[in-house]
């Protein structure tokens, strides 16, 4: 009975242990989480990426290293931590991108004077391979729109609007799914969307997205049951639709029209912007619509608008006929 009791009280003390610790854990990020939130307006989104980073490293120093904290962490820790990740054959973009939160996070605790050297000061990102992503040409785009056939339901109408709306606008997923009614003005023809860092940016709407988004409202107006009646895009349920319903939308449709790998809502935005500045529009400007922070983010759509160029260079040029 003493043996039972004895071997009972040491399994819960290890169980409150654990238990203070992950709260410990949550607890030494909040001031930084919050300054992520509050001062640079990061999404919540982002904000939980960056948290699951941290509470990952940690969770590997304590286990390896038996540390309670990331504040005397060393380089060489750090790149075992690397080591352990690329072993467990996680990307190298996916390992980057957790470093870098680690980075910013070692930054924040610089700023407020927590540390004096931030330990990843002089680490170098690990290399990845270059993602080219293909957009959909325009013919591939026409034939979803103009050629495949939409029910005329609440469901048929929403999912065309979906997808007007992508090519239309350029808008990200999540800013879709987040979408309000209060966020359409008919009036001025435009569409008020909340992008990154709650940035809000205007975007003009094109005549036949109006009729599609008019259509769209009248059978919306129809459902039994409206749970999320703020919230432009819903489901059949009434409920605000969800960025996997989205995703699903997208591949369904463009699987019937075209044959590329990559059939998701963010190569439809790669296809506006591709599309726009193949047409000659300003660079500036498509970064203006996309909501980028800089030109840089932009300049990744380019290669197929100089694929473009060179096309009419050659047809073009009196130097480039053959004799």
């Amino acid at each position: 009975m003493g043996f039972f009791f004895e071997h009972n009280f040491k399994r819960n003390k290890n169980f409150v242990h654990l238990a203070l610790y992950l709260i410990s854990i949550k607890m030494s990020f909040k001031s930084f989480t919050d300054y992520l939130l509050l001062e640079k307006n990061y999404s919540k989104l982002t904000v939980n990426a960056y948290k699951n980073d941290l509470e990952n490293f940690k969770s590997f120093i304590k286990a390896e290293y038996e540390c309670d904290t990331v504040l005397q962490v060393n380089y060489s820790q750090i790149r075992n931590w690397i080591v352990s990740l690329v072993e467990s054959n996680i990307s190298n973009r996916s390992i980057n991108r957790k470093l870098s939160s680690l980075n910013t996070y070692y930054k924040y605790l610089l700023k407020i004077g927590d540390i004096k050297v931030n330990p990843l000061a002089k680490h170098k990102a690990l290399k990845t391979s270059k993602k080219i992503q293909i957009p959909f040409s325009e013919s591939e785009i026409n034939m979803v729109l103009d050629e495949l056939y939409f029910e005329k339901d609440f469901e048929g109408i929403r999912n065309k609007l979906i997808i007007e709306l992508f090519y239309s606008t350029g808008i990200r997923r999540i800013e879709l799914v987040e979408l309000k009614l209060s966020n359409i003005n008919f009036e001025s023809k435009t569409l008020k969307v909340l992008g990154k860092r709650n940035k809000e940016r205007i975007l003009p709407l094109i005549k036949p997205v109006l009729e599609t988004l008019a259509k769209y409202l009248e059978q919306r107006n129809t459902l039994e049951i409206i749970v999320n009646k703020d919230y432009l895009f819903l489901t059949q349920k009434g409920v605000k639709i969800y960025e996997t319903l989205v995703y699903r939308v997208i591949n369904d449709y463009f699987s019937i029209a075209s044959s590329k790998v990559k059939k998701s809502p963010h190569i439809l935005r790669h296809s506006f912007a591709t599309h726009l500045l193949n047409q000659g529009a300003d660079l500036n400007a498509v970064k203006e619509l996309l909501g980028h922070s800089s030109l840089a983010a932009t300049q990744v759509y380019t290669h197929n608008s100089i694929a473009e160029l060179k096309k009419v260079h050659v047809n073009a040029h009196p130097r480039s006929k053959s004799k």
